[in-house]
């Protein structure tokens, strides 16, 4: 490795017991030497509050989440990575291969010293709480550590999450490695894909939608300010409660029922079924006069589709497929 290594771990736990103050900075210094840049470097990249400058490609990279860890593998970055964690559903086939030559450092989020003891040189973090102050993995404590950090830019938005959202976290990655060429190849085939979804919708009349992620005595759905709203829309159908002014909220059913969906979107992940999950909103009073509960209306889609990632354009067109079966035959 060329670059810095990160403190051992022991010298790490101590410098994050010495620090003080809890609020990322704004700024930072790249935890790299300020030796001869790499070709094509140094490369700077602002991102939710931090601005990295990396004087060379990362080349212990660990990835949390599935969409970031799916976004490294779609630009063929597997061998830059050490570690991975925290999957939501199976990986997608044609990543398969990569993935098994990569170590799984945690079922789900790793502790700060398992993370540390990996030796990453950046962690790519797809939630905000990958980087959860409390749990003590916060950028700031990894920058202590000699850990540059990344954060999918669904969890800090500047406006409207779009696919030219999709298309920036895609770039900015591949910006960090330095393989750009690679991201522009990709992103042709996902808006291939947004394309053909464009052609077969073409005038269609959109359906009225509202998302059921889960929860029993209120609902939690999908608003207007994230990706999800944006599928919902080139999907061929309207998020009923796009007017929740964040990516994910609670509403109550009285609500739902009020907007009187014609499809109820079920979010497929965690420990309750698909099919648990209908059986419930089936059953529920409050939404035995919805158009989607008489009519049994429900599409699926998994959970790792509806965020920002790769698997985005492909979960258009499954639902479009689902909502919109006429125009796919």
């Amino acid at each position: 490795m060329t670059g810095k290594r990160p403190v051992t771990l022991l010298s790490a736990i101590a410098a994050a017991l010495l620090m003080s103050g809890c609020g990322e900075s704004a700024t930072r210094d790249d935890a790299a030497p300020k030796g001869a840049a790499a070709d094509g470097y140094p490369v700077t990249v602002s991102n939710c509050g931090v601005r990295t400058t990396y004087q060379r490609p990362p080349e212990r990279a660990v990835s949390l989440n599935q969409h970031a860890t799916e976004v490294m593998l779609a630009l063929g970055l597997e061998n830059s990575m050490v570690g991975t964690a925290y999957l939501d559903d199976e990986i997608l086939p044609e990543y398969q291969d990569a993935y098994d030559g990569i170590d799984v450092i945690a079922k789900e989020y790793p502790s700060f010293e398992t993370l540390l003891a990996a030796e990453p040189d950046l962690a790519y973090g797809g939630f905000a709480s990958t980087f959860d102050e409390k749990d003590g993995r916060s950028r700031e404590a990894l920058s202590d550590a000699g850990i540059n950090s990344y954060l999918n830019i669904e969890e800090c938005p500047s406006g409207p999450v779009t696919m030219a959202t999709m298309d920036q976290e895609i770039r900015n990655v591949a910006k960090i490695f330095g393989v750009s060429e690679r991201a522009e190849s990709e992103l042709k085939e996902l808006h291939a894909t947004l394309d053909t979804v464009e052609e077969k919708l073409d005038g269609v009349d959109p359906v009225d939608l509202f998302v059921y992620d889960s929860g029993d005595k209120t609902a939690f759905t999908a608003g207007g300010a994230g990706i999800g709203n944006e599928m919902i829309e080139q999907a061929g159908g309207v998020n009923l409660f796009a007017d929740l002014d964040k990516a994910f909220g609670d509403v109550s059913f009285e609500q739902v029922a009020e907007r009187a969906p014609e499809v109820i979107v079920i979010y497929d992940y965690g420990d309750q079924t698909v099919e648990d999950k209908k059986k419930f909103l089936l059953a529920n009073p409050a939404l035995k006069d919805v158009p989607a509960i008489k009519n049994e209306r429900f599409a699926v889609l998994p959970l790792s589709s509806t965020v920002l990632g790769v698997r985005v354009p492909a979960a258009v067109e499954s639902l479009a497929r689902q909502i919109h079966p006429d125009r796919f035959k």
